[in-house]
């Protein structure tokens, strides 16, 4: 079992099993029957969790951290297997965004430090994704600051995208913004393997740090993503001022787009934005996110991606064994990651094989 032993945090979370469980008996015999609820359904019945079911876990007391990243190792291990995808991913646009996201630095309505680029060359993205393919990935996405790609974006990626997977052997994935019905066509006509387009937070909480466009806008693309026979990737950003339910609000929605790679970041407050003074989630409560994530999401490749290094510290290991089972590579898109060797040792150390989980859809 995984030895954690949480700090109180009362103002993140209940110190006390939830739901109808009280009438029963004492807060020992309650927990463990939520416990063996959550195992029964999601391992032997191979079921979803409801929202209820969701919220129960979730206010579990602190005591039952270790049993719940314990929990969702098995779910893990059940649906998905042991092994560990790679990807690398690389900002080829960056900065100068329409878009006013309060967590971004690469919004031109904020202050930040974050310069303006143009589309990288298309040696430029080679180098980078041969790179990350010499760290054992098999996934490099091409991430652009847009509202959504314009026609001169469209006609570059459909340029790029085969000339990296001929290149490379790699899943070429794209992250461009808003997508329409024919560019999503389009671009998989082109050979993009997986679309990314995050939902960030929940519908309930998404106004209060974007509102230059919709989360119904969000929504609605990653359906189009769906149905345009590319596999979808939509993570969500923990630590933007949501409350407790509202993040199991957003892993509700997630799971009803049947997302197949779900990044898991964690808030990193860049200077210059309006959330530059918000405070970190705390590495304990971070751990029981992920967990969370992995129950309510257990067949998707569930990523470690930005601001886990900030966040987790030395714990990142733990999340390797509380459900994730993808690990995004060397940098971030404005941020810096920790060096590929730090992680390819930790899967090493774990005993996580490295290779392609696509086979999983």
């Amino acid at each position: 079992m995984i030895n954690i032993s949480p700090k109180k945090h009362s103002h993140e979370r209940s110190n006390s099993c939830g739901g109808t469980h009280h009438a029963t008996g004492g807060c020992k015999s309650n927990c463990r029957a939520i416990l063996n609820h959550t195992r029964t359904k999601l391992i032997d019945k191979k079921e979803f969790l409801d929202k209820a079911e969701l919220r129960e876990i979730y206010e579990l007391p602190e005591n039952k951290t270790g049993e719940l990243l314990q929990l969702a190792h098995d779910v893990r291990l059940a649906w998905c297997g042991n092994t560990v995808e790679i990807e690398g991913i690389i900002s080829a646009k960056t900065g100068a965004c329409k878009e006013d996201c309060n967590f971004c630095s690469q919004s031109a309505k904020h202050p930040s430090a974050i310069l303006p680029t143009k589309f990288l060359s298309n040696e430029e993205l080679l180098e980078a994704a041969s790179s990350s393919k010499d760290f054992g990935a098999t996934e490099f996405c091409i991430v652009l600051a847009e509202t959504g790609p314009s026609e001169k974006t469209m006609q570059r990626l459909e340029e790029v995208v085969p000339f990296l997977k001929e290149q490379t052997g790699l899943n070429i994935n794209v992250s461009a913004g808003i997508l329409t019905e024919s560019q999503a066509v389009r671009l998989k006509q082109a050979g993009v393997h997986r679309y990314n387009h995050n939902l960030e937070t929940s519908k309930s909480f998404f106004g209060n740090v974007v509102t230059t466009h919709s989360y119904d806008q969000r929504y609605d693309t990653c359906k189009v993503v769906k149905s345009s026979g590319m596999q979808l990737c939509s993570g969500l950003l923990f630590g933007l001022g949501e409350l407790p339910l509202q993040r199991i609000e957003a892993l509700i929605e997630l799971q009803s787009l049947r997302p197949n790679e779900v990044p898991i970041n964690f808030l990193n407050p860049r200077p210059g934005t309006p959330l530059e003074k918000q405070p970190l989630v705390e590495p304990i409560e971070a751990l029981k996110l992920i967990a969370i994530a992995r129950l309510a999401l257990p067949n998707v490749i569930l990523r470690y991606a930005g601001g886990r290094e900030i966040t987790l510290k030395h714990l990142q290991s733990a999340g390797m064994t509380a459900g994730i089972n993808g690990l995004i590579v060397g940098n971030y898109l404005t941020t810096l990651g920790r060096s590929p060797k730090e992680d390819l040792d930790m899967l090493e150390e774990l005993n996580m094989p490295i290779g392609s989980l696509s086979s999983l859809f």
